[in-house]
């Protein structure tokens, strides 16, 4: 499937919570923690825990975790409304398929999980986004599961 013939590609997620109070929010989430500073930081804290987990580091064959902290940055820039440069640059994001040739097993699963929720909570997010965000993030991890062995 090219460019072209994805149906979702111009979408963009928005947010929108009301609280029990009636708080209403909602909005570009790109926009409402801070653009791409934001995602900056934490695909940078994302990858400090990476580059020390024995478990996730052998994935990243490049000696320098920077490239791998900027894919990261695009990509997660463009899914909550930021900039489509992921896409410009790399194409559709075809996420489980570029992560097949890893062993992404439940304990893989949690050492990113681990690592991204240190990430996002470094962040101080106010707790809407950070809820919003995190339920993204954790559907996300599940879904790379690519087998359950060892």
């Amino acid at each position: 499937m090219n460019d072209q013939e994805f149906e979702d590609k111009d979408r963009v997620e928005t947010l929108r919570i009301v609280t029990s109070q009636g708080q209403d929010v909602e909005g570009n989430l790109y926009e409402l923690v801070g653009g791409k500073e934001f995602f900056k930081n934490l695909c940078a804290k994302f990858y400090e825990g990476v580059a020390q987990d024995e478990i996730l580091r052998p994935m990243y064959p490049e000696e320098d975790l920077g490239p791998a902290a900027e894919r990261l940055q695009l990509f997660l820039e463009q899914y909550w409304g930021g900039p489509k440069t992921y896409q410009e640059q790399r194409g559709h994001p075809q996420l489980r398929l570029r992560h097949q040739p890893y062993k992404i097993n439940p304990a893989a699963r949690a050492a990113w999980v681990k690592h991204m929720r240190a990430a996002l909570t470094a962040q101080e997010l106010p707790e809407l986004y950070d809820a919003q965000m995190w339920a993204y993030l954790d559907r996300a991890a599940t879904a790379m599961l690519n087998t359950f062995e060892d």
